[in-house]
């Protein structure tokens, strides 16, 4: 039996609900991403129509362009930072010595910057 199961297969439950949680955001990215080149293609296509063009040009800015690719990155990130944090776990927990529970300032600033993130995409799409 492996000393200390419960807390391995805990820390490795912990490790998985993360790494699902960044692939959920890469996959969004990527269609966020796939919303833009489609939004895109839209604006090229109906050139001639400029009542139409002028509603689709709004969803085609600046922000459009790197609003995807931020949580892809994001995504990327969340994932390699919790697999250091899997490490870094799994050997805190085989230590003899008892350890405090610090450092959730990554995954708190991971956090915040997905929400601004999300907050931004959603007042640049309800103006």
């Amino acid at each position: 039996m492996i000393e200390r199961y419960s807390d391995h297969a805990a820390n490795e439950r912990t490790f998985l609900a993360w790494v699902r949680t960044g692939i959920a955001i890469i996959a969004f990215g990527f269609v966020v991403e796939k919303f833009n080149l489609f939004v895109r293609t839209i604006v090229e296509a109906s050139r001639t129509e400029i009542g139409s063009r002028l509603q689709l040009d709004r969803f085609t800015g600046a922000f459009s362009h790197y609003d995807g690719l931020a949580l892809i990155v994001i995504g990327i990130a969340i994932i390699v930072i919790s697999l250091l944090r899997f490490i870094r776990t799994g050997r805190l927990i085989d230590d003899a010595q008892s350890h405090s529970a610090a450092g959730i300032k990554t995954e708190l600033v991971l956090a915040v910057v997905l929400g601004l993130i999300v907050t931004a995409m959603t007042v640049y799409f309800a103006l």
